[in-house]
């Protein structure tokens, strides 16, 4: 079909294949990392509080100026601005995730958190770095297709280091497992050495030229300012914070709750994390065609309300145990729909940016998404210790209300459509 050639032209090629090595490192952080801790015998609480290692996703915004307008030492003379910058947080990616490899959770917990720390840190890093080649290389027509392909690669990414992680775990240790990730972070270089440099003078963000004062009010205080001037910003930046928080209070538990209950770790692989994965990005493919058929504001409802009920499969699965034919139930509803409210809430957070300001505003709604999901989540493990299984997942059902609250409170005092000027489509 000629509409679908966009996706074979070389650029947009780049950009899922950095899209791969950009969520290839997450699950080594979160969900992989909670199944090795399972098995080094680490407490679910302290599992829990190892959602915190994530905080650099929440506080990139504020190193994102620096990356966004200057150059790496010596690399950036050799491949330019933005490949060079892509070549140093790899490298250090790959070095981060062979020195987490050697760690030991069971006899050293608290320096397998330093190494994953630096692992997140890292992979923020490159994750500034990727979105700002994003932009700068696509033509405007080609940054929908951009787009796809690099929320497509960053699934793909995850599969591998959630899925393939596992799959490896079964067969070899943990360290071997994480020194072959690292070893594929490698091939991430090679895309970029293989990558052109955007051309020059597209700079999304203000570049410093020597004027501290004035870099700092450009790049960092006016997209701060801008935002503050919507209407209801406090209760906007409420609603990010909480639409997905009872996803993310699942998320950092559902690897140890399956291992407990007695799934294998490669039934998990194949239902959790790759059938569950594709199950995501058919939801998220879904959720957009709804955000253009119902608008914004009615998709956030219906997903919200659809993934908050199918959460409630767990607590099912709880009772039922190993059922591997219930779990892939379990995995389809849940993770349709939270694809699904993905896509909506991403075009919610997308439709609030100022053109001028699109990419660090977009850094600055999407980190604190991220410190919701981060820090939000840390007493996660604490509550399934306490409450146990069942009455953890009824709790983190219940935890998607207060989401729907401010949503619905958003809905009836502001005229949402006009939260932005420049962009008055938003939600209804």
């Amino acid at each position: 079909m000629k509409f679908l050639q966009i996706y074979r032209q070389p650029q947009i090629l780049a950009i899922l294949a950095l899209g791969i090595f950009s969520g290839l490192p997450l699950a080594l952080t979160a969900s992989t990392l909670g199944a090795w801790l399972t098995e080094a015998h680490v407490d679910k609480t302290s599992i829990g509080l190892f959602a915190a290692v994530t905080t650099p996703y929440a506080l990139k915004f504020l190193w994102s100026p620096l990356i966004d307008g200057t150059s790496f030492p010596l690399l950036s003379r050799l491949f330019g601005r933005r490949r060079g910058w892509l070549i140093a947080t790899q490298v250090a990616l790959m070095a981060s995730i062979a020195l987490l490899a050697f760690a030991n959770p069971e006899v050293s917990p608290w320096f397998t958190a330093l190494c994953a720390l630096l692992v997140a840190i890292a992979s923020a890093s490159q994750d500034i770095v990727i979105d700002a080649y994003r932009v700068e290389r696509l033509s405007p027509e080609q940054q929908g297709a951009g787009a796809a392909a690099i929320v497509l690669g960053y699934r793909l990414g995850m599969i591998i280091s959630a899925a393939g992680a596992l799959y490896l775990a079964s067969f070899m240790s943990w360290k071997s497992t994480y020194l072959v990730m690292a070893l594929f972070m490698g091939i991430g270089i090679v895309v970029t050495f293989l990558s052109s440099e955007p051309p020059e003078g597209k700079e999304p963000s203000p570049a410093y030229h020597g004027n501290l004062r004035q870099w700092l009010r450009d790049a960092v205080i006016a997209p701060f300012a801008d935002f503050m001037t919507r209407p209801h910003w406090l209760a906007i930046l409420l609603f990010i914070l909480l639409y997905k928080l009872g996803d993310a209070f699942m998320g950092v538990m559902t690897n140890p709750f399956l291992l407990e209950i007695g799934f294998e770790k490669q039934q998990i692989a194949t239902v959790v994390k790759l059938y569950g994965v594709i199950a995501t990005i058919l939801g998220s493919f879904i959720g957009g065609a709804m955000v253009f058929r119902l608008g914004t504001a009615r998709t956030l409802w219906v997903c919200g309300i659809f993934h908050m009920l199918t959460n409630l499969m767990f607590v099912a699965q709880a009772k039922i145990g190993a059922d591997v034919t219930f779990l892939g139930l379990s995995i389809s509803l849940e993770n349709i729909s939270g694809g699904m409210g993905t896509a909506a809430f991403v075009a919610f957070m997308s439709s609030l940016t100022h053109v001028r300001f699109t990419a660090t505003q977009y850094a600055l709604l999407s980190s604190f998404s991220a410190f919701g999901r981060t820090w939000l989540s840390t007493p996660a493990g604490w509550f399934a210790d306490t409450m146990g299984w069942e009455g953890f997942f009824i709790l983190a059902t219940a935890l998607a209300i207060p989401g729907l609250i401010t949503l619905a409170w958003l809905q009836k005092r502001v005229q949402m459509e006009k939260l932005h000027n420049n962009n008055p489509a938003i939600l209804l």
